[in-house]
């Protein structure tokens, strides 16, 4: 049985290479919210207080829900950790035909 094979989990689930590229970033942004927030040893409700978001929405991020988080609303609760966002631009690799 041959089967299509993907870089990663994200094409597999993604149209678009763009596509990849932002569900691959609100999961790093997630991550590292997440692991900023469990070092922390807080409560979700303490740690909901610092951050901003309602507790069942910090509840859905540290669950992983990422269809329900923005690029943007995952960048806002980033920084609101003490984390320093950035975006890092460069020209498309291109494959030679």
């Amino acid at each position: 049985m041959t089967g299509e094979r993907f870089d990663n989990a994200f094409a597999a689930l993604c149209d678009t290479p763009a596509e990849v590229r932002h569900l691959a970033m609100r999961s790093n942004l997630m991550d590292a919210i997440e692991v900023v927030v469990s070092s922390w040893n807080l409560s979700q409700a303490e740690a909901t207080r610092r951050l901003g978001p309602t507790q069942p929405r910090l509840n859905d991020l540290l669950r992983g829900k990422i269809s329900i988080f923005s690029l943007d609303a995952l960048t806002g609760i980033a920084t609101a950790a003490g984390l320093s966002v950035s975006l890092e631009i460069a020209a498309a690799e291109t494959v030679a035909g």
